[in-house]
């Protein structure tokens, strides 16, 4: 083969390579939210669209565009290593092929994927049609599937799904810097860290626990029930039988407060009975709060793991783990940490290890 025809070739190989890891880059980069803007402002003729599915299959996508990546790297290299070898000698060969790995670094890496990920929206939109015929050729996707399963074979395993692989304190380690760097306030700080710690959160932690709980008996008439809501200052509470474990259902206050207007003042709460929800107290929040809203009830009664009623959940335990304390005018409640004349802190056996970290800078065990 000519010379010259090698050179132009090496050349090629290196722009092919270079348009390859841009691709990569930027489709990895893209915002899926972006996407679904664009694509719902109908921007973009479904560019978008195609994008946001191809998108859908990362390990479909990406893993294709770096096998070929790496073929043209790799056979641009060979290349020019054999004309090296053939038209000079000794520690030419070393040093012509040693520029051509920088040249290849440089311009077919480096450049392309840092401008892939600077500008991944765009380049996306521009790419993706080439990008999805290249992803979809049969006997690449088949080469790709095989060379997968000879990997897993190896390293036992399904693969890595796109992230994000970052774990929870690298997040809370990002917006305390965006907090220093003045980007976001430190109640969107906090924010974050809810948001992040709330998938990890179980019902057990934000229960209110059985000892506090307030319920009404069974045998209760609707003008006592209605003084002891009153006094309590909720809207429903559950019915108990012969023990706390014994719930039979959830009262609406409204309900009494109809037959009290309707004259049944000596009825027992058991004629207004609704039916209560049952949750185990390893579930996690975010699970609960789901169902809340598919099943539209507010409370939940917290079952332990022999069965028994260990508290109460209710839709404002819920949400107060994201946003804080909701308090309102007239809430009274005693502070769980209060500092004494003699500087000690007195503290309600029920805060949580976490929270009494927080508040006095402390590093007791999660488990203790």
């Amino acid at each position: 083969m000519n010379d010259v025809v090698i050179i132009v070739l090496a050349g090629v190989l290196v722009i092919v390579a270079m348009l390859l890891v841009m691709m990569e880059a930027a489709l990895s980069n893209t915002s899926l939210v972006r996407l679904q803007q664009l694509n719902s402002d109908d921007e973009t003729d479904g560019k978008a669209q195609r994008i946001a599915e191809l998108l859908s299959h990362p390990e479909s996508l990406v893993n294709p565009l770096r096998l070929v990546a790496l073929a043209t790297i790799l056979a641009q290299v060979t290349l020019v290593a054999l004309l090296a070898n053939a038209t000079t000698s000794g520690w030419w060969v070393v040093a012509i092929v040693l520029g051509n790995v920088v040249v290849v670094f440089v311009f077919a890496e480096a450049v392309p994927r840092t401008w892939g990920i600077l500008h991944s929206d765009r380049l996306a939109m521009s790419l993706g049609r080439p990008v999805a015929a290249l992803v979809g050729f049969p006997p690449l996707r088949w080469l790709t599937q095989a060379l997968i399963v000879l990997t897993n074979i190896i390293v036992p395993g399904k693969g890595l799904r796109r992230g994000p692989f970052a774990v929870p304190e690298e997040f809370i380690a990002l917006a305390d810097a965006a907090v220093a760097d003045e980007v976001i306030e430190q109640d969107d700080r906090d924010l974050i860290e809810s948001v992040i710690e709330f998938g990890q959160t179980i019902v057990r932690e934000v229960m209110v626990p059985r000892p506090d709980m307030t319920f009404f008996r069974r045998d209760e008439v609707v003008e006592n029930a209605l003084q002891l809501s009153s006094a309590a200052g909720y809207s429903r509470l559950p019915v108990v039988g012969e023990n706390a474990d014994d719930v039979l259902g959830l009262v609406y206050v409204k309900d009494l407060i109809r037959a009290e207007l309707d004259g049944l003042v000596d009825a027992p709460v058991t004629n207004f009975l609704r039916d209560g929800h049952f949750v185990p107290e390893s579930k996690k929040v975010a699970e609960l709060l789901r169902e809340m809203q598919q099943q539209t009830f507010h409370m939940a009664m917290v079952v332990d793991e022999y069965g028994g009623i260990a508290g109460l959940v209710t839709l404002e335990d819920l949400i107060e783990e994201l946003v804080g304390e909701i308090v309102d005018e007239y809430d009274r409640e005693e502070p769980l940490v209060e500092r004494q004349p003699d500087g000690s802190l007195g503290v309600d056996a029920r805060i949580p290890i976490d929270e009494l970290n927080d508040l006095g800078n402390l590093q007791l065990p999660e488990g203790d």
